[in-house]
């Protein structure tokens, strides 16, 4: 079977795989999540370990999907999605965040802050997987549209 059999293609850009950067301040939980994410060798893994590092990383590798913690020094993962959000270079760029955080706030801080998908610790390989591809698949449109509505529902229950 070829790499276009096992939808492969979709999953490059160009003749190399797509990135993804993984912000995380634990060096094991950065471990468990590149093994998840290696799994089906789709992606090419990157990683910074705090979210000043991982703006600065983001800069310079220019991933195709962020995979961001909450809890971090020096920047959180709020924090990092909305500066990503607010610069016109990094926009688009789909990000997920992957947290120990679970409460229905904290994911609604997180989409509010513009990421893609929210994920909580501990996470299944295909979920996280899954989460990728659904997030890879967004397009501005419809990352605004999320926003708006999110937006509206929020100003709604105050």
């Amino acid at each position: 079977m070829n790499n276009d059999e096992l939808g492969g293609a979709s999953y490059r850009r160009g003749d190399t795989m797509k990135k993804v950067l993984v912000i995380d301040d634990n060096p094991t939980i950065v471990e468990l999540i590149k093994y998840a994410v290696n799994l089906q060798g789709r992606y090419d893994v990157v990683v910074a370990y705090d979210g000043m590092e991982g703006l600065e990383r983001i800069y310079l590798e220019q991933p195709d999907c962020v995979i961001i913690d909450v809890k971090m020094p020096r920047m959180d993962g709020y924090q990092l999605a909305r500066c990503l959000r607010g610069d016109p270079r990094t926009l688009n760029v789909p990000l997920i965040i992957l947290s120990a955080m679970t409460r229905e706030q904290d994911q609604m801080t997180g989409y509010l802050s513009g990421v893609d998908e929210y994920i909580t610790k501990p996470f299944k390989p295909s979920a996280l997987n899954a989460a990728i591809e659904r997030a890879l698949l967004l397009t501005p449109a419809d990352r605004q549209r999320r926003i708006d509505q999110l937006v509206q529902a929020q100003s709604e229950r105050e």
